[in-house]
């Protein structure tokens, strides 16, 4: 049985936040939860706390024993993108793009 978590309107773009978790997807929790605690990148402590609640999920709603859990699938989403304007010279306005963006994780029971 798979359980899921979802962290969205996190204020990173979302292609930043891919790459962190492709480092993860298809490994065993202990061993993403320690790949993530080392990594220097901002989007790994998101990454973490939405891999430790969905791993709380499998534990909470389904009595699944925790060593035995991977990580199936972690995807980030773009979410809505926040506009702002930065002025400039002779009157002119520079578009700034604050990017969010949804992430899923989903663990499941590696059958032995």
């Amino acid at each position: 049985m798979e359980a899921l978590s979802r962290h969205r309107y996190i204020r990173i773009s979302s292609r930043k936040l891919k790459l962190v978790c492709d480092l993860v997807v298809g490994k065993p929790v202990g061993q993403a939860l320690s790949i993530l605690e080392f990594t220097p990148k901002k989007g790994a402590k998101f990454v973490s706390k939405t891999l430790m609640a969905a791993v709380a999920n499998a534990r909470d709603q389904q009595n699944v024993d925790e060593d035995k859990l991977f990580v199936k699938r972690a995807t980030a989403e773009t979410g809505p993108t926040l506009k702002r304007s930065l002025p400039r010279a002779h009157m002119h306005a520079t578009p700034i793009l604050k990017r969010t963006s949804h992430l899923t994780v989903i663990v499941d029971e590696r059958a032995i």
